[in-house]
Order: structure tokens, then sequence, then C-alpha cells
């Protein structure tokens, strides 16, 4: 897939600190790579936690953890990631947001009953907000297309 990402300077190019300037097609890439795999990882959890794995207090708790999981490799494979630098300060929070999703994540999945499972619901789902926008934000940033939806 053709990345229609900006490039900012080339690898070699140096700020007045004389650091190198990132790439934008390469953080850009990198990006969409971890994304991807996470959207992925991430929609099957949700679709057996509200599928097949609905009423089964267990395996419920196992999508969770498994999406928890998912949660913190993204946000490890985030920072591994060099971005422009207006980037980079969205990336930060994008961090800091989904981790708070993480450990939310992984709290709702040591609960003890479906319905104190379903007491978690409307906190997960406002805990997404924030990190959909600045996902929507590093996106446009980076040229990218928006996520898609599920």
């Amino acid at each position: 897939m053709a990345l229609a990402a900006v490039l900012l300077a080339s690898g070699c190019a140096s700020q007045t600190s004389g650091r190198p300037v990132p790439d934008g097609h390469a953080a850009a890439a990198r990006y969409l790579a971890i994304a991807n795999a996470g959207n992925q990882r991430l929609d099957i959890d949700f679709d057996h936690l509200d599928g097949p794995d609905q009423g089964n207090l267990p395996a419920a708790q196992a999508d969770l953890r498994d999406a928890s999981a998912t949660e913190h490799l993204f946000d490890r494979n985030l920072q591994a990631i060099t971005f422009p630098p207006p980037t980079e300060a969205v990336a930060k929070s994008l961090f800091a947001v989904n981790e708070a999703r993480a450990d939310l994540t992984a709290t709702a999945a040591r609960v003890t009953s479906l319905a104190g499972l379903a007491g978690y619901e409307k906190q997960l789902t406002a805990a997404d907000v924030p990190v959909e926008n600045a996902v929507k934000t590093i996106r446009q940033q980076l040229g990218l297309p928006p996520p898609p939806t599920s």
C-alpha cells in the first residue's frame, strides 16, 4: 500500500539542534505496521467478547487479558518509533492514554462476575475516545488514511 506520508526532511537533514530530522515516511510505515497488527488482534478479542464468549466469564476474562496485553505491546512498539517533532508529542499522549486504557482493560479482566464485567463496559468505551482522537491526529499528521471502523 502506498503511503501518502509527507516527508518533512530526509534522514540526513539536521535541525538547529544538530539532530537528524526523522523520516516521515519511515515513521508512517512503522506506525501503520504496529497499528494494523494491534487492531487485528483487538478486533478478534472484542468480537469474541461480544459474540461467542458473551456470557462465559472465563473466556471473557481471557479476551480482556489478551486485549490488555495487545494494548501494552502496541505502546512499547510505539515508543520505539522516532516521529517527526509535531507527531512525537501526540505519540507521547497516545502512549499515556492507551496505557490507561490497557490498565482499565486488565482491571476489567479481573472481575469475578458477568454483572461486574458489564459494569466496565461504559468505562472501557469512554477510555477509547482519547485513544481514537490521538490515533486520528497521528494518522493525519503522517498523511495516513483514517483508521478503519469496526
